[in-house]
């Protein structure tokens, strides 16, 4: 697995600059961010906790695109004119997100050229990532798609040390984000407990071996 991070951006730096406008919001498991239609007039970065990306059909039916950790932003869409939100942003666990005024944002892109190209490339390797998920969801079997969540909740394949606790996520949330049923998820977090792949003691913990279910053809 690819890592799809850039050391060289320091999120906190760019965002700290003397003289922009920003908030942080705390928001609690399974609270929204944002929703589908909402006014799109801010960008997003995630300090603390992880967030679910998701849209809505006209049918009712959701899926989740997209689950996002600390130092990830989300919400660029206004940067680029959207008027309004084009999905809903959902805490996954207790979060801090830091919010940027699209206004204050576009100005700190335009006035720092440097930071600016950095920003580009940490957004580009983020949609990478997500581009990757969509194959994953095309072509690969659940079990194998529930392996690599679980391994991107841990931040495998970043070039910072993975983490081997992972937020709180429900079994039901982990079927939204894989595509599959509840079941087949307790079935197969049950399978890989048992093979020694995760622990359930004192929280979710993910080894790097779970890769082995990823790369097994």
């Amino acid at each position: 697995m690819k890592s799809t991070q850039t050391s060289s951006f320091d999120a906190e730096a760019f965002l700290g600059t003397e003289g922009i406008a920003r908030r942080i919001v705390e928001y609690r498991r399974s609270e929204a961010i944002f929703t589908q239609g909402d006014a799109c007039d801010s960008v997003l970065y995630i300090q603390k906790g992880g967030v679910k990306v998701s849209v809505l059909s006209k049918t009712g039916r959701e899926a989740v695109v997209a689950i996002l950790g600390p130092g990830d932003f989300f919400g660029e869409g206004c940067l680029t004119g959207q008027p309004v939100r084009m999905g809903s942003a959902t805490a996954v666990t207790d979060s801090a997100i830091l919010l940027v005024d699209k206004d204050q944002m576009v100005r700190l892109l335009h006035g720092q050229p440097t930071l600016s190209d950095r920003f580009i490339t940490h957004m580009l390797a983020r949609n990478i990532r997500i581009e990757e998920d969509l194959v994953d969801q095309l072509f690969n079997s659940s079990e194998k798609r529930l392996a690599r969540t679980l391994l991107l909740l841990a931040r495998y394949g970043q070039e910072e040390k993975p983490q081997r606790d992972v937020p709180k996520v429900s079994q039901a949330t982990l079927a939204e984000m894989v595509g599959t049923t509840r079941s087949r998820v307790n079935f197969f977090m049950n399978k890989f407990k048992r093979l020694g792949f995760i622990e359930y003691k004192d929280g979710l913990k993910i080894h790097n071996s779970l890769l082995t279910v990823v790369l097994h053809e």
